[in-house]
């Protein structure tokens, strides 16, 4: 099959998988983040941009830095 391996062809799978992943990984967390944080002051938006400009590691930082904080504080 177009001249791979058995091995190229997991490792390329593989990458496959993990990019979708982080794909839907980055989309919850946006989502989450439009919907769920509150709109005191600019921090839903600051958070957006982040999470737009900086991608995978926006939703991580995101991820562990506010959103914890957040389900804490309203309980979301």
């Amino acid at each position: 099959m177009f001249g791979l391996g058995s091995t190229e062809l997991v490792f390329i799978l593989t990458a496959v998988v993990i990019g979708v992943l982080c794909i839907i990984f980055w989309i919850w967390m946006l989502v989450d983040c439009a919907l769920n944080e509150p709109s005191e002051g600019n921090d839903k938006i600051v958070w957006i941009i982040i999470i737009v400009f900086a991608q995978l590691i926006g939703a991580i930082i995101y991820f562990f830095a506010r959103r914890p904080k957040r389900m804490a504080e309203l309980g979301k």
